[in-house]
């Protein structure tokens, strides 16, 4: 009796070493796939005044997020939009490619986006929709594939951009970045840790290269903007 409850013990104590093992090899996975592509994309994140120093950039990526209801962004995506304009006015991109989820009938960030940028001056043959940028993965592939936009400035939240940089060299982009963080976010502590595991996604992603939702015909970034309005 006491022999079998020893072996018991010892079955119990291997299978508990065994997945403590296994968790704590996923965790060192998880941390060392966050610190490998924050530092392989990090020199890769400029300031405005940076950014309009670059040659032949074909256009600032502006990544879609939250509107409200009433057709209102949420605050990370007006500082979005605010850097985006900022880019264009100073001169160092001539086209804005607004990207985001306009999936279904009830729901439109690129609208918001391209409407918002409008009411600051912008013209609207320089504004871009890509009404199919349903996650960041999605909108790289789409800027280079359908857009065929090559030498890019994504702007987004800092904590997003090492992600987004990374995703885009893996695709073929020559990317930058220029960080639209004006404010501190309430969600900044939730959005960071969905990063951290969204990170490993996409790090999966980029080696693999799954094809984007939709892919369609090729509307080149030096063309209309307005070719791609509803």
């Amino acid at each position: 009796m006491k022999k079998m409850m020893k072996k018991n013990v010892k079955k119990i104590v291997i299978v508990v070493l065994s997945l403590t093992g296994i968790c704590l090899a996923g965790f060192l996975t998880v941390i060392g796939i966050n610190l490998y592509m924050i530092n392989s994309v990090s020199d890769r994140i400029l300031t405005t005044e940076e950014a309009t120093l670059l040659n032949d950039v074909d256009c600032a990526i502006v990544l879609g997020c939250l509107v409200w209801d009433d057709g209102t962004p949420s605050m990370m995506l007006a500082d979005r939009i605010k850097r985006g304009d900022e880019l264009y006015e100073t001169g160092a991109v001539p086209k804005l490619l607004m990207s985001g989820d306009h999936g279904q009938n009830g729901y439109d960030e690129v609208n918001t986006m391209k409407k918002y940028a409008m009411k600051e001056g912008i013209p609207s043959s320089d504004i871009f929709m890509d009404h199919a940028g349903f996650s960041t993965y999605e909108t790289m592939y789409r800027a280079k594939e359908v857009f065929a936009a090559d030498t890019v400035i994504i702007v987004t939240q800092e904590y997003h951009l090492y992600r987004s940089l990374y995703i885009a060299g893996k695709l073929g982009l020559n990317a930058y970045g220029v960080p639209a963080d004006y404010h501190v976010y309430q969600t900044r502590y939730r959005n960071e840790a969905r990063e951290f595991l969204a990170r490993v996604k996409d790090f999966i992603s980029s080696q693999v290269k799954p094809l984007p939702t939709y892919l369609g015909e090729v509307i080149p970034i030096s063309g209309d903007g307005d070719l791609t309005n509803d």
